[in-house]
């Protein structure tokens, strides 16, 4: 393949850090590329209210449409594309789709989030569009305040986070899906413990918890915290060795992963899950890959 047919720089990922990252790039006069499986977590959310620029608030894909439009309006080209390879060849990478599709560019930033584990309930999606349903506390409590909240999960996650959500109501119940901890962990939090290993329910427009043979319990929102799963393995193959949580470690002064070329953003690397947070990584990668990369004058 000869130069005309190589990007300066692969995004994989087209989330809000991906799509800030290409809005840079373009703007910085870089071929970019962003291969996107349409798998962003921001597609989940029925509406921001902590995003900054938007005091309305905005829905996930809402937001999604204009930073595409925008990275767009500066060059960048887009992919429909399930990348599950990542190798590094002489001096550049070769990227590849599920599909058997290739790219290659002398950089890649990876911005390839996570994917949360969802409880296994009927109508499961139609409850987080309505918000009965939620799946990030530091996102959207404040909407919560003082309402009917339980918390879905294994008995230490849903300890820690009914000490964070403690702040925003009193109303608190704890949904095991395991077996229920000491009491005295709970002596500051103050919540209700309904019996463990009960199932999820959504009637249109809240969701309950069914503990086997028992009524069912109803709330104005849900919390599940069971975990989730990372395509940082694609890290693993350019020769990262990933942290202890599956996180793709960087330098934080730059995102660089320590394999040259490659930077990492957004919530693969983050343990503080924001689109925010997202945004700022992608300007620091952009800015850095952009002085690595070769200088190119206009014309």
């Amino acid at each position: 393949m000869d130069r005309s047919g190589i990007d300066d720089v692969l995004v994989i990922g087209g989330g809000p850090a991906g799509l800030t990252a290409a809005t840079y790039l373009g703007r910085l006069h870089r071929r970019v590329r962003v291969l996107d499986a349409g798998q962003s977590r921001a597609r989940w959310i029925p509406e921001s209210n902590n995003c900054p620029g938007f005091p309305d608030g905005i829905a996930g894909n809402d937001l999604l449409a204009r930073m595409r439009e925008q990275a767009g309006g500066y060059g960048a080209r887009f992919e429909r594309a399930t990348v599950t390879g990542l190798q590094r060849e002489n001096g550049r990478y070769a990227v590849t789709a599920d599909d058997g599709r290739r790219w290659q560019a002398p950089a890649v930033i990876l911005a390839t989030g996570l994917a949360d584990r969802l409880p296994d309930m009927e109508h499961g999606d139609a409850a987080i569009a309505c918000g009965a349903l939620r799946l990030c506390p530091v996102c959207d409590a404040y909407e919560a305040t003082d309402l009917d909240v339980g918390i879905f999960g294994p008995w230490r996650d849903i300890v820690a986070h009914a000490r964070f959500l403690r702040g925003y109501t009193a109303r608190l119940s704890l949904l095991p899906t395991d077996a229920t901890g000491a009491v005295e962990e709970l002596e500051d939090v103050d919540a209700r413990v309904l019996p463990a290993g009960g199932r999820l329910l959504f009637d249109g427009r809240r969701c309950g918890y069914r503990p086997d043979g028992q009524e069912s319990h109803w709330f104005d929102v849900v919390y599940p915290f069971l975990g989730w799963d990372s395509s940082a393995g694609l890290a693993r193959q350019a020769g990262v060795v990933l942290t202890g949580r599956g996180e793709i470690p960087v330098d934080r002064s730059h995102q660089t992963t320590g394999v040259p070329g490659l930077y990492a953003i957004g919530d693969v690397v983050s343990g503080i899950n924001q689109i925010s947070v997202a945004v700022g990584q992608a300007a620091v990668a952009a800015l850095d890959v952009h002085a690595r990369l070769p200088f190119v004058p206009r014309a």
